[in-house]
């Protein structure tokens, strides 16, 4: 896929692909009981394929955080989503008995999904291997994200998909305002990041260590989209970051440090902080001499970072290192 232009450049050509077209094939008749059935189906073009809906769904199961979030956002019931890593502000979902555990996020419980007799399934890269088993349960649509390289167009990208599904779930006119709220966020944060010098880091905590990610990483957008000076051009676009020496620190020496714990939210304990972080070489930068480190929330950071309400939190983790 070539990319043209920033802005709502790729999302007014995701919406055209969301074409209208006609469709001979006939739903089976114990199907989508009590949905709307369209005039004409939707088509749906995504990166593994074209998904025809037609109805506007009833059941959805989720599998991923992020598309959990985004149906949140658009006032949409969840009829099933894992429940293995459920970040805080979808908690409700996994306290909610009403919401089946469709098992983990990576491998998700195929006979769980089947059992759920969803009417649409709605996936990630991370589910990527499994499109075809799962196209044959119910359409299944496929977010077309980059986990490992964010650098180019991802706000467009979840812009884009809130449109889609505001297109999907008869929801055009919310998702148009989430989208607003999205474009002032994200003035919000240029605003401050365009004439500060400050340069950072962004480092994700792993069980003791710590990785860097750069301008084409899994938090590329955080340099690209939000305006923050990169501390290293350093290129690395492995989902887990290039791991942190001395003298990558000495030579980076960043203004502000991002830390994302992955160990508080693997193993489902509080977030790292100041006191607990025994890392010499972090301590050795100017924003920790400085007090300029930021423990960012680490659900939002690791768990979805491609959603509405995770970028909200990305936005305010991110000003807060300019505030301090």
């Amino acid at each position: 896929m070539k990319w043209k232009n920033n802005g709502w450049t790729l999302a007014l050509s995701m919406i055209a692909a969301i074409s209208l077209s006609g469709c001979d094939k006939k739903p089976a008749a114990d199907a989508n009981q009590g949905a709307q059935k369209l005039a004409t189906p939707i088509m749906v073009k995504h990166e593994l394929g074209t998904t025809s809906i037609a109805y506007h769904p009833q059941r959805v199961a989720v599998l991923d955080m992020n598309e959990a979030d985004f149906l949140d956002q658009l006032s949409i019931p969840i009829a099933g989503m894992p429940k293995d890593y459920v970040p805080h502000f979808l908690q409700k979902y996994k306290d909610d008995q009403k919401v089946q555990d469709l098992g983990a996020i990576v491998q998700p419980n195929m006979e769980r999904i089947y059992t759920l007799k969803p009417d649409i399934i709605l996936m990630t890269p991370l589910q990527a291997n499994q499109y075809q088993a799962l196209s044959k349960i119910a359409p299944t649509v496929h977010y077309d994200i980059n986990f490992n390289n964010s650098q180019q167009h991802h706000i467009e990208t979840i812009k884009a998909h809130l449109i889609t599904l505001g297109q999907i779930f008869n929801q055009q006119q919310l998702a148009t305002q989430k989208v607003d709220a999205l474009d002032a966020k994200l003035a919000e944060v240029r605003k401050i990041t365009a004439n500060r010098p400050e340069k950072a880091l962004v480092v994700l905590h792993n069980n003791g260590a710590f990785s860097n990610f750069g301008v084409q990483s899994r938090y590329g957008f955080v340099f690209n989209a939000f305006g923050v000076k990169p501390a290293s051009t350093v290129v690395d676009t492995s989902l887990h970051g290039q791991p942190i020496s001395s003298e990558f620190i000495k030579q980076a020496d960043p203004d502000i440090l991002y830390i994302v714990d992955r160990t508080a939210v693997m193993e489902h304990r509080p977030t790292i902080d100041a006191e607990r972080m025994s890392n010499p070489l972090l301590r050795q930068t100017k924003a920790w001499k400085n007090g300029k480190v930021v423990f960012v929330d680490a659900d939002a950071w690791y768990i979805t970072a491609a959603s509405p309400t995770s970028m909200h939190i990305l936005i305010d983790d991110v000003i807060k290192g300019y505030q301090l």
